[in-house]
């Protein structure tokens, strides 16, 4: 119908114009979000296992729940909380059997929470880290909890593969969107960069800055602040050995990576394509961990606090435009907070392929320079449940070695939805 009511996505980024064109902020905007309140939503601690390579890494005979036991006995340790402070823990997950409820409690429990301590399991696909991270914060905002922590773990060695999708009834195959969710995200990138007419020099470009970035940062020793090692038993693929490892790094991480090596390999998902195994995120293992609790509850434990989360947003977009989810989120969380795209000082924004993450870019105008600046999940990799949750620990990180403020941290979502959030270093 010609007269029928736009959609309130469409509603709520016709709001967010003048932002996205750089102009003032609103009488919200960024004093507002750097003011300092008692029940602000404030992180004490947050950090990450290192990220391995899924299926040759060193975490490829080490389940998610290990993971996720080393980044809680981690948290523990560098945040000196006690264990028994802390009500509740939502984990993020996207592969786990059973959503991996019972090992994820079981790792809480051998990690040193005590039995009063309730954990939770969560799948919003790739931006379930952060939808955890976030449901915490909401939680102490509501007086459910003071205290809480948002997770994420993540083995895709063990637990990625065909039967991560049930079959589709033919109920739901009958609706053409529906439909479309099933639809593999590498040929949906495939798609949509035909689509939007995004070239393979481009994303091969963007690619190979992000393994040159992270490499760069690696050498620098920019990560090791947010890493905390972990030892795991790993079998030797040669000799069948089984030894006893210390990861500290993440070993996706590759040097000498240039756009012009990674235009010989071929494409992925068609004979013409662009999309192909050096320009998409990497299969990785990993955990990651925040700690959250309002700011009056920090400075009465004695807490230091690092950042605060600010206000997220969730919205969906057409499954067969799943990678423009951040295009979609990122002006809503700016309409929110009143910040403009130029306030922000770091984005977060996950690389799934080169080519959303790039049309995101181009589409909201943002500054390149401010984008994942050290690197992102082409060259490190991105275990879909941790993601979210890693890049808090990434950015405030990142934020403070640079005297820097704000940040935003977004991704795309499989099925088609987009999420962001809004966090400030201190």
């Amino acid at each position: 119908m010609a007269n029928q009511a736009p959609s309130k996505v469409q509603e709520r980024l016709s709001q967010v114009e003048g932002h996205l064109s750089g102009g003032g902020p609103s009488k919200k905007g960024k004093s507002s979000v750097l003011e300092k309140h008692a029940d602000d939503i404030v992180v004490t601690c947050a950090l990450r296992t290192p990220f391995t390579k899924g299926g040759k890494g060193g975490f490829k005979d080490t389940q998610a729940s290990d993971l996720l036991h080393g980044a809680f006995k981690a948290l523990i340790e560098r945040s000196g909380i006690d264990p028994a402070l802390v009500e509740d823990i939502a984990v993020g997950t996207v592969l786990a059997p059973g959503g991996g409820a019972t090992e994820f409690r079981a790792a809480a429990l051998a990690a040193g929470f005590p039995v009063t301590t309730a954990v939770k399991s969560l799948n919003r696909q790739c931006s379930s880290g952060l939808q955890a991270c976030v449901d915490i914060a909401n939680a102490i905002k509501s007086g459910m909890i003071e205290i809480g922590i948002g997770a994420g773990a993540e083995s895709m060695s063990t637990q990625y593969g065909p039967q991560a999708v049930s079959e589709f009834s033919e109920l739901l195959e009958s609706h053409k969107e529906s439909a479309n969710c099933k639809v593999p995200m590498g040929v949906l990138s495939e798609k949509m960069a035909k689509a939007k007419k995004i070239p393979r020099s481009e994303q091969d470009a963007f690619a190979a800055a992000s393994f040159q970035k992270a490499v760069e940062a690696q050498k620098q020793g920019l990560f090791d602040e947010e890493i905390a090692p972990l030892t795991v038993k790993w079998t030797d693929p040669k000799t069948e050995e089984v030894k006893t490892i210390t990861v500290s790094k993440d070993d996706g991480v590759r040097q000498g990576i240039t756009a012009e090596s990674l235009g010989k390999i071929r494409p992925a998902f068609s004979k013409d394509g662009s999309i192909h195994a050096g320009n998409a995120s990497q299969i990785s293992d990993g955990a990651a961990a925040v700690l959250l609790m309002k700011r009056s509850t920090a400075q009465r434990l004695g807490q230091k606090i690092i950042g605060k989360y600010v206000q997220a947003s969730i919205v969906g977009v057409p499954p067969l435009l799943m990678g423009v989810g951040p295009a979609a989120a990122i002006p809503v969380v700016l309409e929110k907070t009143g910040l403009n795209k130029d306030e922000v000082d770091i984005y977060e924004i996950n690389e799934a392929f080169a080519s959303q993450c790039l049309y995101c870019i181009n589409d909201l105008g943002l500054d390149t320079k401010k984008i994942n600046p050290k690197g992102g999940a082409i060259a490190f990799g991105h275990p879909l449940g941790v993601t979210g949750a890693r890049q808090v620990s990434t950015l405030l990180t990142e934020l403070k070695r640079t005297k820097q403020q704000i940040g935003l941290t977004s991704m795309c979502i499989g099925t088609g939805m987009g999420m962001a959030a809004v966090w400030v270093a201190e």
